[in-house]
């Protein structure tokens, strides 16, 4: 059906997908000739088109350049809804319910880690438990503190001793959205969840030790606190089995409430609820929860990679200087403040696989960030090489603040592992000097590079669009794989 879909081309960067039939706005598709072509043969555009059919769309059905075939919107996908008469949709969020990325530097150059790299890894990844159902043995938690972690996020691992308040300065939303519902979890998902937090998870998640290999934008590098061949880390992870199983009740819930509400829809995956309705609000405070969960996983992570560079390269807190510059969500749905044909209104904005990209002297952007912008952090694939942007005005007019996520997937996990038959994954990657652990053998054959799109084409398309503005290139010196 992907091939069905009109295009029209705006420029180098933006293709529109014209209103007709069900639709009730156009299609917005952020990318480059190249990528275009290549998505006229997915179902990733007609998933652009099903999201223009949602009840009180406002603004295009957008997608970013890292556009994948999701559940119910594409990965990549963006968009917003009017709170009278617009929808909430998990498929909108994901099942992996602000899988997000945080960004950490230290006054470390990369000469002085040269040797240690091995050791870095091997040390960090007996420190944090990955793949498939890791877990913790020496953080299990009950239920009223499992209540804590949901309601408070960030704070309630910086309460414990796990950070400083200042990260809490330099996290999305202060790392805890608003409206957290605790009792709106399940039972089951408590129970996924109890003793999951502090890991990284399988999948694309990872730890990763760089450094910055290009700078673009000095003046805003330094206002980050970024130089030339400063030591870097960045983690990824999410909310692990309790979103997943926060978006799993909620897809069952909300397909009754299509039902009840009497909405038509072109695919059953975008099941939805009234935002305002009582099984919308359930679900909002159920995924605040669940994002409040991995804000928390993500600052315990930052926690014991810390404690380990200090351990391995006998270096206390200050020289080692390893502080938080962003945390950003990828998987959410957020109710913010919008300029819409010249007024302020209030809209539920669903970034699925897209990250925020406030501009400079936005309400909602860290102190520290008024001049530049927000942080955006796009992680790429374990063998090339990840960016950090800054959010711009143009975003915020044109994709309510959002740009893209990530490199996006192009192989299947099982197109991958067939790639990556009778090759070691890890020597070749050793041979372009990055070192690679991963929870198992199929973990990092999953995660080959050529998996994915190149993040430099991505990111490229979205700085040339103007949604966010290039300010350095990460390199990867070692990995630990989920």
């Amino acid at each position: 059906m992907g091939s069905e879909i009109k295009l029209r081309r705006l420029d180098a960067y933006r293709w529109e997908i014209p209103q007709e039939g069900a639709m009730r706005t156009r299609g917005l598709v952020y990318c480059s000739e190249e990528m275009i072509q290549a998505l006229r043969h997915d179902q990733s555009l007609q998933q652009v088109v099903n999201v223009a059919t949602l009840p009180g769309i406002v603004g295009a059905s957008l997608a970013m350049p890292d556009i994948h075939w999701g559940y119910g919107f594409p990965i990549g996908g963006v968009a917003a809804f009017d709170l009278n008469e617009g929808v909430v949709s998990p498929g909108g969020v994901g099942y992996d319910i602000n899988c997000g990325v945080r960004l950490l530097r230290t006054e470390l150059r990369r000469p002085d880690i040269a040797q240690r790299v091995q050791e870095l890894v091997d040390v960090l990844f007996t420190h944090i438990p990955s793949g498939v159902g890791s877990r913790r043995r020496d953080l299990k938690l009950d239920v009223p503190t499992l209540h804590e972690v949901l309601r408070y996020g960030a704070a309630w691992a910086v309460k414990k001793g796990f950070g400083s308040a200042d990260d809490l300065l330099h996290i999305e939303a202060g790392g805890a959205i608003p409206g957290a519902d605790p009792k709106a979890v399940s039972d089951h998902a408590l129970d996924r969840g109890k003793d999951q937090l502090g890991t990284l998870g399988s999948g694309n998640h990872f730890t990763e030790i760089g450094y910055v290999a290009e700078i673009y934008d000095e003046a805003t590098a330094r206002a980050l606190g970024i130089f030339k061949d400063q030591v870097t880390i960045i983690i990824h992870t999410g909310s692990r089995g309790l979103g997943h199983q926060v978006c799993d009740d909620y897809i069952r819930k909300l397909m009754q409430a299509t039902n009840k509400y009497g909405f038509k829809l072109p695919d059953r995956q975008l099941c939805c609820a009234p935002v305002g309705s009582p099984e919308g609000r359930e679900y909002l405070g159920a995924m605040a929860a669940a994002a409040n969960f991995a804000f928390a996983n993500r600052q315990l992570l930052t926690h014991w990679v810390r404690e380990t560079l200090q351990q391995v390269l006998g270096l206390g807190p200050r020289d080692l200087g390893l502080e938080l510059v962003y945390d950003v969500a990828h998987n959410i749905a957020k109710i913010e403040s919008h300029q819409v044909n010249g007024k302020t209104k209030k809209l539920c904005v669903h970034r699925k696989g897209a990250t925020r990209a406030f501009p400079p002297h936005h309400p909602e952007v860290p102190a520290a960030y008024q001049e530049t912008g927000q942080p955006v952090l796009i992680p790429g694939d374990m063998g090339r090489y990840s960016y950090l942007l800054v959010g711009t005005q143009r975003a915020l007019e044109e994709t309510f603040g959002s740009t893209c996520h990530g490199a996006g997937r192009i192989l299947s996990r099982h197109q991958a592992i067939k790639a990556a038959k009778g090759r070691s994954i890890e020597k070749e990657l050793a041979a372009r000097g990055i070192i690679v652990r991963g929870a198992g053998r199929g973990t990092v054959a999953e995660e080959i590079p050529e998996a994915y799109k190149d993040v430099e084409q991505v990111v490229q398309v979205v700085h040339g669009a103007g949604i966010s503005a290039k300010v350095a290139k990460l390199h990867p010196l070692g990995v630990i794989k989920g």
